[in-house]
């Protein structure tokens, strides 16, 4: 029986069963990928387990490959644990149910890995646990419900004002007209009174169309679909669109370090030959003749053939490693020395290699015996230094002559050499030889006698290298409010070593680097359950986590997001390349997963693959996903001073003049169409260093910061006082006729005409403002690095002239002279005058805005307190449902009111009739209820279309005094 993804390179041996299915590593980790129990469930159904009495030998949980945790009986040249046969060639019925026994029965680390994790709550967080990996259900991102309860505010504020807006015209129309002057209602002017009521209603509307902002989804949409564009450019592949928006509120961020952090290709980077000790690879010319000759004929020949140095699969590229990664190592250090292995392999071909003694686990060495052509042999070997210099005798002096190698000598490089190197994060080895005569030939089944006596040639130290980029990078998403973690699989001095040239560490800092069983037992209470409150006194300092398996990783990102420490919940990014970092990647807020290295299991769980496996990429997700947030705000900033003076232009001018300043058509463009492109403007503004400089905004911050607000209130203020000023006092100083209290027909006039070219055109230089929404002053910096914005405004203004030019009736506007249109600009840039004006007034005063579109910690639930019956749940479209649901029965009812009129006038039995409306009734509101979503038309539509609402829509124009 041979292991599902496993391949046999060498060696033989037996092996033990001990764990199958969901009980093996893979598949713990299946399991903590949700795919355990459903499959289990299904087994169970099937009822295809035991048959007969006997346990079925098929031992696979699809798509669990049957994956064995085994343990060998020590045979020599097991390499490959997948390299097994079952004991006599079979298992015996019920040895999978004694397996399983012995499982449960491990204590320590090995069984705490075996087993999947639990938390103090006992079986019902095991329940919960199960029933949150059944199916991917995922919250909505934090900006997506910020943005959500933001609309519904907005949309009840513009709700309330257009209501507003309607009844204080219709009494303000009623009390003037009826009251005051005492006309009498005369049958022949009711047609005329019906339109003053039709335009007050189209007034109502309009407010509420400008008050509600439609183009904040268009606005996230784009941003997000541009970033994911721009992303890949820098080598990140977005699988989920809100990986990117969550990337930018990142605290956390747990990296794996072969190939992540490091290049994941072992170099020699130091040396001691010759009686120096080298820092790095020396000089050819500056070795023995002698010594260079032995070492590149011993590495050469003692490694394995199938290890080579292939060139780059690219220009520019690094040469690729095949084989084994240390031996490729010592390859690269002879291509270092400006030698080449090859023609001395193809020499000395592998079949005229006398004897092999290859690596294992007991002589942590390998040596190769080939014959000289005198007849002699040597023997050349490598090996952990700690084992191989006790076994020599004979170390190559500086000029390549052989010395005695004493006792005293070998502590000495102990203490000088080797010590130093693995401080360095180094693995050591050490390369030697041996000479035999070939008279008499010796025992070579002899170990003991030939692997000793040996003639040491050098020592070297080998590193996986930290990419050049990697500690800059990690100093940015430091000094961005992010603690960077390595969760390493390698022992902790190595893991150490590398996290201190990689900058996560720093000597003197307060941090704590511990393994996985050290982990284990700090987290973990006297029944092996994992406990919050211990996490919680451990992952604050946790820097570096050696030796840490899948489920420590998993236990470690899902105790961090737990957390209740500080006031903002820990966004947890995660880095990882193989199966086992699975969990924890889908796990983690965003999980990013090796393109190159990564396995395709690490990849279906990751949100965003890098695909140059760098961690630099990583800063660049940061960026975009800050950018967007940005991107976001400064549309919002832009829509709602948009927003904000329209409405109140438009109410307040209604309310005073009987008639809104800005006309219907005007709101629509200035609504749908200008809105629309300066979101299209304003969501793709690329991102720049200075985002990296500050800390992440938070999942509870609210999205109108003091800045914002300031800003909003500031221009705001600006506007209103300049369409005010026009509207009152703009035929004056203009020299034109009034165009207040036109009658109900009559042609555009000037004077409003100035006020809407004059509104658009500070709304044009507002959203210059608009880019800037932490209180910067240049508000022109890098706006030439965004195209789409320049030729967005200068696009809108050329529509603006065509508009009022040759819009006429249609658009409500009269053409306007160059005086006039110089003067309309003059006062649009007013706005970046005052916007200085603005960024000079302090923001402590200016906080009774921020909490628009704040989540609350209600709202900002844990995943597994969601609701399981909804994919995704926000709690702000909670609140706009129960709206829907009120809204809807409202229409039922007035659908009831209708049916009564209209039972009656066609003579119908009211019983029945009234009987079957209220069955349908019923149904209606069920469904409304159910699925609020979809909700019907037809009550409105029934309600529109009915004889009593199309009266006034076509009563004939009347003349008269009315």
């Amino acid at each position: 029986m041979l292991l599902s993804g496993t391949h046999v390179m060498e060696g033989s041996g037996r092996m033990v069963v001990t764990a199958v299915g969901v009980n093996s590593q893979t598949g713990i980790i299946m399991t903590l990928l949700g795919a355990g129990p459903e499959e289990e469930e299904k087994k169970e159904k099937k009822g295809g387990a035991v048959q007969d009495g006997h346990q079925n030998t098929d031992c696979s949980h699809p798509p669990i490959h049957p994956i064995a945790t085994i343990a060998t009986d020590g045979a020599a040249g097991i390499n490959a644990p997948g390299s097994a046969s079952l004991i006599n060639g079979k298992m015996q019925d019920g040895n999978m149910e004694s397996n399983q026994i012995k499982v449960k029965k491990q204590d320590g680390a090995a069984a705490m890995e075996m087993q999947p994790l639990k938390s103090a709550e006992g079986g019902e967080s095991e329940e919960k646990e199960k029933k949150k990996h059944t199916g991917s259900k995922k919250e909505k991102s934090v900006l997506q419900g910020k943005l959500t309860k933001l609309a519904v505010q907005i949309g009840k504020a513009g709700l309330l004002m257009s209501a507003v807006t309607v009844i204080i015209l219709v009494l303000y129309f009623a009390i003037d007209n009826f009251v005051l002057q005492k006309l009498p209602w005369l049958p022949e002017c009711t047609p005329i009174y019906v339109q003053f009521f039709v335009k007050f209603f189209i007034i109502g509307v309009t407010v509420l169309v400008v008050a509600v902002p439609e183009g904040l989804p268009l606005a996230v949409t784009i941003s997000l679909a541009y970033s994911v564009k721009k992303m890949m450019k820098d080598n990140n592949l977005v699988r989920h669109l809100d990986a990117c928006e969550t990337m930018g509120n990142a605290t956390t961020i747990c990296s794996d370090k072969t190939g992540t952090l490091t290049t994941n290709r072992m170099t020699v980077v130091q040396c001691y030959i010759g009686d120096v000790h080298y820092k790095e690879v020396p000089d050819p010319a500056a070795l023995p003749t002698k010594s260079m000759d032995i070492l590149i004929n011993s590495i050469s020949l003692n490694s394995a053939y199938t290890t080579k140095i292939l060139p780059p699969d690219k220009e520019g590229g690094l040469p690729k490693q095949v084989g084994n990664k240390t031996e490729c190592g010592l390859l690269g250090f002879l291509l270092d020395l400006k030698r080449d292995y090859q023609p001395i392999r193809n020499q000395i071909p592998e079949e005229k290699l006398y004897k092999v003694y290859t690596f294992n686990s007991v002589r942590k060495s390998m040596s190769t015996v080939i014959k000289l052509p005198d007849g002699s042999f040597r023997m050349y070997s490598k090996g952990a230094s700690e084992i191989v210099l006790k076994k020599c005798s004979h170390i190559l002096s500086d000029v390549g002559e052989v010395r005695v190698f004493r006792p005293r000598d070998k502590d000495e490089m102990v203490k000088k050499v080797i010590e130093p190197m693995a401080c360095d994060g180094l693995r050591t080895i050490c390369v030697a030889y041996r000479d035999f005569s070939s008279d008499p030939e010796p025992d070579w089944e002899d170990e003991n006698s030939i692997l000793n006596d040996l003639t040491a040639i050098c020592v070297v130290g080998i590193e996986d290298p930290v990419r050049p980029e990697v500690p800059d990078a990690i100093l940015k998403c430091q000094q961005a409010g992010i603690t960077v973690r390595m969760v390493t699989g390698d022992n902790i001095n190595t893991a150490r070593a590398i996290a201190i040239k990689c900058g996560i560490i720093h000597p003197g800092e307060d941090f704590i680097c511990i393994d996985g069983k050290e982990f284990n037992r700090r987290i973990r209470n006297e029944k092996g359950e994992v406990e919050q409150e211990r996490i919680d006194k451990v992952w604050p300092k946790l820097r570096v986590l050696a030796r840490s398996s899948p489920t420590d990783k998993h236990t470690l990102v899902k105790g961090i997001i737990d957390s209740t420490l500080g006031d903002q919940r820990q966004v947890v990014a995660v880095t990882g390349d193989g199966t086992n970092d699975g969990p924890a990647l889908k796990k983690a807020d965003v999980g990013f997963a090796m393109g190159i290295a990564g396995t395709d299991v690490a990849k279906e769980a990751s949100d965003i693959i890098l695909t140059d496996d760098n961690f630099s990429s990583i800063v660049k997700a940061v960026m975009w996903g800050r950018n967007v947030y940005d991107s976001i705000s400064k549309f919002l900033q832009f829509q709602l001073t948009v927003n904000v003076v329209a409405v109140i232009v438009a109410f307040t001018g209604a309310c005073i003049t009987q008639d809104s300043p800005l006309k219907a058509v005007q709101m629509l463009w200035v609504n749908l169409i200008m809105d629309t492109f300066a979101s299209l403007a304003l969501a793709t503004e690329p991102p720049t260093e200075s985002l990296l400089k500050r800390k992440p905004y938070g999942r509870n911050k609210p999205l109108i910061s003091s800045t914002m607000t300031k800003n909003i209130l500031g221009h705001g203020v600006f506007q209103l006082i300049i369409i005010f000023t026009l509207l009152f006092a703009g035929e004056k100083i203009f020299d034109i006729d009034s165009g207040r209290n036109a009658p109900l027909h009559s042609p555009p006039s000037e004077h409003y005409t100035i006020i809407f070219n004059t509104f658009v055109m500070m709304q044009l230089f507002n959203e210059i403002n608009a880019r800037k929404i932490h209180g910067e002053r240049n508000v022109f910096d890098g706006i030439f690095r965004n195209p789409i914005f320049c030729t967005i405004v200068f696009g809108t203004f050329a529509a603006q002239i065509v508009i009022v030019q040759f819009g006429g009736k249609p658009f409500s506007c009269q053409p306007l002279n160059l005086e006039k249109w110089m003067w309309c600009i003059f006062l649009g840039l007013g706005e970046l005058v005052w916007g200085q004006v603005i960024a000079s007034v302090p923001n402590s005063k200016l906080r009774f805005l921020r909490r628009a579109g704040q989540l609350t910690r209600k709202d900002d639930l844990p995943e597994e307190d969601t609701n399981e019956d909804n994919d995704e749940i926000d709690h702000a479209e909670r609140e706009l449902r129960r709206g829907q649901i009120l809204w809807f029965r409202g229409l039922n009812r007035i659908q009831t009111q209708i049916d009564v009129v209209n039972t009656f006038k066609s003579g119908t039995s009211f019983q029945g009739a009234g009987a079957l409306r209220r069955q349908s009734s019923t149904t209606s509101q069920t469904q409304d209820v159910t699925n609020v979503s979809s909700p019907s038309h037809v009550s409105l539509s029934n309600a529109l279309s009915s004889p009593t609402s199309t009266t006034a829509a076509t009563a004939p124009s009347t003349t008269g005094q009315c």
